[in-house]
């Protein structure tokens, strides 16, 4: 490994996808003809994200051997002395992203051949995706504020287009509009933040801003006592909160389900949605200043780490619980962010990244043997009809709810402990809505395993398919996921699915296994964040941590004495009664419960709110703007009441245009004698 930077190596990590995006988004899908045919497509993008991948594995182990770097490649545009930059900023903290992005990217990728093998979009799906990985990839390597908007913008853009992919479909344009709107809210508190920092520096380079922090602390906001790095850091924060999908802002994303499988595991592992984690960790040096922001962090995270979870346990569509799971994960990341434990933070975020990704993908292999139906309660029985998506998303799910010695458990239950460790306000509500979670985790998780994989066989094979209580298989969430939903038939027995389906599947197995174990000692406790984290001595989380760990064997050991562990198996437990040896029971707590299922099926009445509520004020008051404003004010007095002005002073001056000359020189006589009267009477 070189530890030389490489400005032109960078350019090509970034660029690789874009160049595959753009000749198959131009030449394969009709905008200039079609000489790339689909083979083409996915030949020339997967080649793409594969440079990028491989690029980025070399830059992490030049990272890795000591390299930083800090430099600009383009000066996009200079305004008085401001330069606006497009540059990178190379360290552990972006090499490792940028491994995260581009190896799932891969993956989906591959994913992708099969999984849209009869779409007629199929072109079109692959230059979105190939786009998607080159605009993650502008977001995590930028050193300025600029770029970082820009990327955080196209993963925006992209991720419209892809939840919007089957646009002849009015839910999904209805999913994609949704996303788009809420995340404009988020934005515009991103705006104000990076505004007022930039205001306050002079400058969008990360350093330069970074450099000030001492500085800006003690700074109040112009003609307030509010405290100007609170404020900033709390608007950057309302930013993350639309792209990672917090509450309030979290209704976009579940209905993002309405894009194709690929898309979904993109999105909720390795893209769009950790954005907001990442820059979180990346303004940590101003964060760390305001125990405010933090405390603001701490417990939307985990209103979101509880609660988001709990709405999975109601969800019958297979990749709406996978989602409401995401939103729960992210809830946890957020929880590490205001604890101070941002590395802990970013080491959750890299194994969910792997994990998700495989029981997204493992979802869609599901869907797909069930000839696209999405309903749980059609399934039951499959582990002898897909073995490999069986297995690998079993490996998941253990990942996911934190078994030791998997992936997900050293990432999760670190973040536990910095919870109760923190000590910023609300990080007791943290410590115990992460702890409960850790149960609501593995209830949904492993109902949904156990619907989906063990059990009697509720699927039919004549086309008719029927849930255990003899319902149509597409009501509540059954819907379909597939471009063909229709005129494609539903029913038959399920089968595995082919090798490139469940090629990624295997591939993505083996780190969300293994990675947790192997990193976590360099990540959380050793140099590998040191001089791009910032944390202050009076936030002890990330010591009382380091002083706790003794390796990553004893930490699993020790894991099947404490309460965490014996919350998974309590969940997973009561998941196997209640859906396996006592299915009635369910239905039972349904009928005693019909209140708080009522608010569950109805996500806390946040759908409601938005649209009826704010939406419909929004409404209100723009028809109120549109009639007041811009008819009566603008319109009404403004531009028509100046050319009434005009044509009344026209009408009367009319009269006064005789056209007889003795009426003129009679005017000019009085005229003069004005003048006059008006000099005489003046006081001299």
């Amino acid at each position: 490994m070189s530890t030389t930077a490489s400005p032109n190596l960078y350019l090509l990590i970034a660029l690789a996808p874009l160049a595959g995006a753009i000749l198959a988004g131009l030449f394969g899908t009709g905008f200039l003809g079609r000489p790339i045919g689909r083979r083409g497509a996915h030949i020339i993008t997967i080649l793409g994200v594969l440079i990028s991948a491989i690029g980025s594995v070399v830059v992490l182990g030049d990272v890795l051997n000591g390299l930083r770097f800090d430099g600009n490649v383009y000066t996009w545009s200079l305004i008085g002395k401001t330069e606006l930059s497009i540059g990178f900023l190379i360290d552990p903290l972006s090499a490792m992203m940028m491994v995260v992005v581009t190896s799932v990217s891969l993956m989906v990728h591959i994913y992708t051949i099969g999984y849209m093998a009869d779409d007629p979009g199929y072109q079109r799906f692959f230059a979105y995706i190939s786009l998607f990985t080159f605009s993650m990839l502008m977001l995590v390597m930028s050193n300025n504020m600029v770029q970082l908007f820009f990327g955080w913008e196209a993963v925006g853009l992209v991720s419209y287009l892809l939840i919007g992919f089957w646009y002849t479909r009015p839910t999904a344009i209805f999913a994609n509009m949704k996303a788009f709107l809420i995340n404009r809210v988020g934005d515009f508190g991103f705006v104000l933040g990076i505004g007022l920092l930039f205001a306050a520096v002079g400058s969008m380079h990360y350093g330069d801003v970074f450099g000030q922090a001492t500085r800006l602390a003690g700074e109040t906001m112009p003609g307030t006592d509010w405290n100007l790095v609170t404020v900033a850091c709390i608007c950057l924060f309302i930013g993350a909160m639309g792209k990672s999908a917090q509450v309030p802002l979290h209704a976009w994303l579940p209905d993002s389900m309405e894009g194709p499988t690929p898309i979904s595991a993109l999105i909720h592992a390795a893209t769009m949605v950790t954005a907001g984690i990442f820059m979180v960790a990346r303004f940590s040096p101003l964060f760390e200043l305001s125990d405010t922001a933090l405390s603001f962090v701490i417990v939307i995270g985990a209103i979101g780490a509880l609660f988001l979870g709990i709405l999975g346990i109601i969800q019958n569509d297979i990749k709406r619980v996978v989602a409401y799971s995401t939103l729960s994960q992210l809830g946890y990341m957020t929880v590490a962010l205001g604890a101070s434990a941002y590395s802990v933070a970013i080491f959750h975020l890299m194994t969910h990244a792997f994990f998700k990704a495989l029981l997204f993908l493992g979802a869609g292999s599901v869907i797909m043997g069930m000839h696209h139906d999405q309903d749980i309660r059609n399934m039951g029985g499959l582990r002898k009809y897909m073995p490999i998506t069986w297995i690998t998303f079993l490996l998941g799910t253990l990942a996911l709810v934190g078994t030791p010695f998997f992936s997900g458990f050293y990432s999760k239950e670190h973040i536990i402990e910095a919870a109760g460790a923190a000590d910023v306000w609300g990080a007791g509500f943290a410590y115990y809505a992460t702890l409960i979670g850790v149960f609501v985790t593995s209830l949904y998780s492993f109902r949904l395993y156990f619907l989906v994989f063990h059990g009697k066989e509720r699927f039919s094979t004549d086309g008719h398919g029927h849930d255990a209580h003899g319902h149509d298989g597409h009501a509540a969430h059954g819907h379909d996921d597939h471009a063909h939903d229709d005129h494609g038939h539903h029913g038959g027995t399920p089968h595995e699915s082919p090798w490139v389906v469940t090629l990624p599947l295997l591939l993505l197995a083996i780190p969300s296994v293994i990675i947790g174990a192997w990193v976590v000692d360099p990540m959380l406790f050793g140099k590998f964040f040191d001089g791009v984290i910032t944390v202050l001595p009076q936030h002890p989380a990330m010591h009382e941590l380091h002083e706790e760990w003794h390796g990553w064997v004893a930490f699993g050991t020790h894991a099947f004495v404490t309460v965490p562990f014996w919350l998974v198996v309590a969940g997973a437990v009561v998941a196997w009664y209640c859906y396996l040896v006592n299915p009635k029971v369910p239905a039972k707590i349904h009928a005693s419960l019909s209140g708080v299922i009522r608010i569950l099926e109805n996500k806390y009445f946040i759908d409601w709110i938005n649209e009826q509520i704010i939406a419909r004020g929004a409404r209100c008051l723009g028809r109120g703007l549109w009639q007041t404003g811009d008819r009566g004010l603008i319109d009404g007095v403004l531009v028509n009441g100046s050319a009434r002005v005009v044509g009344w002073v026209a009408a009367v001056s009319r009269h006064l245009q005789s056209g007889f000359i003795y009426h003129y020189a009679f005017a000019m006589i009085i005229g003069i004698m004005a003048l006059v009267t008006f000099f005489v009477l003046i006081p001299q």
